[in-house]
């Protein structure tokens, strides 16, 4: 009897010991394990907090005929008016039409020319070449947007150097940026030029990291320079091509206003006016601060439904996913 007591307490007092520790215990003692990086990570998690979901508090004015003298909870509901309105909106549909018009041309241009950089400086064997070219690629990255702005409208006003050229072949002169047509060649053309070599590094970073045993047993199998591109540079990278791919599909009906309102006018609208430009012109120029909250609300829960669908498409086709 004395010696089943005493195989129960001790197993009693094994199972103390063994027992799982709680989650408050596995985090207490992570942060007391980790304490230097979680201190490193508190200025960028307090930035988050302040500036990104601090202000998300804001968005109730969306719901609101919020003025500035009644404040944000002293303005009185008003539903979803400004969401209808919007939607009922002569403009809605051409908004969105030139939203998305413009970020798939961006996906179906300016992605891929990233990748095809990357692959052909790749393939540059003269060390001196690749860094010429490299550098020469990535410097339009650092030009601001108002330089950029201001170099189109002096190349392709009717006396600019564009003009000028095709003049020379007999070729009447074209108003590029006072005609609707050529707005959206002319904004992705100058993005893809400015951003390519920039965003060439990253697939770049991912190509250095492919193991290189695998290209020695490529040419001694005979692979010539494109089957190893193909089979093994391409599949290499392609993780990498996913996730970029999948946060691109969440800025689908992200335009950055800058860039158009500084390239756009009246007789552009038709092609040049998106989300984010009508968004400026009621918001700042109207003071329509809860019409443009709702339609900014509208635009994240969509990129939002976006980003979720890219994601669960890729997961179901590939092992390759955001999350």
């Amino acid at each position: 009897m004395t010696q089943s007591t005493g195989n129960v307490q001790s197993s009693s007092a094994a199972s103390k010991i063994y027992r799982n520790p709680t989650v408050r215990q596995t985090i207490r003692a992570d942060l007391k394990r980790h304490w230097t990086i979680y201190l490193m990570a508190l200025p960028v998690i307090a930035y988050y907090l302040i500036f990104h979901y601090g202000p998300m508090y804001g968005l109730q004015i969306a719901f609101k005929e919020f003025t500035p003298a009644k404040g944000i909870w002293g303005s009185p509901w008003s539903g979803f008016k400004h969401f209808e309105s919007f939607f009922n909106g002569i403009y809605f549909w051409r908004l969105i039409k030139n939203t998305v018009l413009i970020n798939l041309f961006e996906l179906m241009f300016g992605f891929p020319a990233a990748i095809v950089l990357a692959l052909l400086l790749n393939e540059i064997r003269n060390s001196i070449f690749k860094r010429f070219v490299q550098t020469i690629s990535y410097l339009p990255h650092f030009i601001s947007i108002v330089v950029v702005a201001g170099m189109m409208i002096d190349f392709l006003s009717r006396t600019g150097l564009i003009n000028q050229i095709i003049g020379a072949f007999g070729i009447e002169p074209i108003d590029f940026l006072k005609e609707s047509g050529w707005f959206r060649f002319l904004f992705v053309s100058s993005g893809i030029w400015q951003g390519v070599g920039w965003g060439s590094i990253i697939y770049l970073a991912a190509i250095a990291t492919i193991d290189p045993s695998l290209y020695e047993a490529a040419r001694m199998d005979g692979a010539n320079r494109w089957k190893q591109t193909l089979h093994i540079t391409l599949p290499g990278i392609m993780p990498t091509i996913v996730i970029l791919f999948i946060l691109q599909m969440g800025n689908m009906l992200t335009v950055g206003s800058e860039k158009v309102l500084l390239l756009y006018n009246p007789l552009t609208y038709e092609t040049a006016d998106v989300i984010s430009t009508y968004v400026y012109r009621k918001g700042v120029l109207e003071a329509s601060y809860s019409f443009t909250a709702a339609v900014g609300l509208f635009n994240s829960i969509i990129s939002f439904i976006l980003i979720v669908s890219a994601n669960s498409f890729v997961k179901r086709i590939s092992e390759n996913k955001l999350w």
